[in-house]
């Protein structure tokens, strides 16, 4: 450890004062890979220099197995969220089945809450949730070498191994059957402005989606937030419904669809929408909802793109067992390995997985454009 008022060194401070990668240290103190004795000599001689004591944790954690999986999920003390609960009990049961418990994280320092996890020595993969697009966790994976699976689809696909709903077909999709169904003027009612800010992919994702979809059908779109809180949102839905003198995508016409991609905000939108403009869904205005809960009764009477949140768990939890248990492996036939990102090499070894979208039908009415009663 540094004396008193230095900062502790970390395994990125030992790797490039040794000149290799970070995964090559992690390497040295685990024994997961052949390294060869002069850069086992370089990187000790950078842990003396440097003062560095990896944790007997960290350098015992590839050879004696937990069973069990940490969720990272990222969340503010008080906030409620129903798809969060729902993912899981769902992960819970997938890693149930195949031999492991759950361990729950929610530390809202996403890499430094992945960090303690790694080095705790307390799991042996993780599953991340709340997925940025450029995820600062990706950067922990790779220089601790701990496998980890996303749910969720960063930018650089190739850095982990991931599972997630394509939400940008999935927002194109619905644009697109709507223009087709005879609306010109759309609402694409994206997540919350924190969501866009923090890079989360699949906000972004979705948006990207929705503005693709109306430049292929034709139509105009106008990309809004959701807010959570129902006076704020009728508001809102006012300026955009009301009048249709500025809130829509064209002057003077009122929209005549409403996309929303805000799953835990969508129940009480029907309420505000009617509350703020007297507008009646499906009767006066189309509404179709992205990411919906499976068998949400208040969600079957609406279009709707279902989150498929058991496949995604069974599906991230294998990748996250298939992880660990790649990072194990013997280095036979792959030459090389130690000169590459350890992440890369396990998203290369175990894959990916993108849910193409299924629209399915209201119980309630049709998307067919009604001329707008302004």
């Amino acid at each position: 450890m540094s004396s008193k008022g230095q900062k502790m060194a970390t395994i990125r401070d030992v790797a490039q004062r040794a000149g290799v990668a970070p995964s090559t240290v992690s390497y040295v103190f685990n024994g997961s890979r052949s390294i060869s004795e002069e850069t086992r000599r370089k990187v000790r001689e950078a842990v003396e220099a440097l003062g560095y004591h990896p944790r007997a944790s960290a350098r015992t954690l590839r050879s004696s197995r937990t069973r069990v999986i940490a969720l990272a999920l990222p969340r503010a003390a008080g906030g409620r969220h129903a798809v969060d609960g729902r993912f899981a009990i769902e992960l819970s049961d997938a890693a149930h089945g195949l031999g492991y418990d759950l361990l729950l994280t929610t530390s809202e320092d996403k890499a430094e809450g992945l960090r303690r996890v790694a080095l705790s020595g307390l799991a042996d993969a993780a599953v991340l949730m709340a997925v940025d697009m450029e995820d600062a966790r990706i950067d922990v994976v790779r220089e601790l070498a701990f496998p980890a699976a996303l749910i969720g689809r960063p930018a650089d696909e190739d850095a982990l191994p991931w599972a997630d709903l394509d939400w940008a077909e999935a927002a194109a999709t619905t644009v697109r059957t709507l223009a087709a169904a005879g609306h010109r003027e759309l609402v694409y009612l994206a997540p919350a402005e924190r969501e866009v800010s923090a890079g989360r992919s699949y906000a972004l994702r979705g948006i990207a989606g929705a503005r693709r979809g109306a430049a292929e059908a034709g139509c105009a779109v106008e990309v809004a937030h959701a807010l959570d809180d129902p006076d704020r949102m009728a508001a809102r839905l006012g300026v955009l419904f009301g009048d249709g003198r500025g809130g829509g995508p064209v002057a003077g016409r009122r929209p005549t669809a409403l996309v929303v991609q805000h799953p835990s905000a969508h129940h009480h939108i029907l309420a505000s929408l009617h509350a703020a403009t007297g507008l009646r869904v499906p009767e006066d205005l189309a509404m179709v909802v992205i990411g919906t809960l499976p068998d949400d009764p208040s969600s079957s009477r609406l279009p709707r793109i279902e989150l498929p949140v058991r496949t995604l768990a069974v599906e991230v939890t294998r990748l996250a067992v298939a992880a660990a248990e790649a990072l194990r492996a013997p280095a036979a036939g792959l030459d090389g390995a130690d000169d590459r990102p350890a992440a890369r090499l396990l998203a290369e070894s175990v894959g990916h997985l993108l849910v193409p979208p299924t629209l399915l039908p209201g119980a309630t009415g049709s998307l067919t454009a009604r001329p707008p009663a302004l």
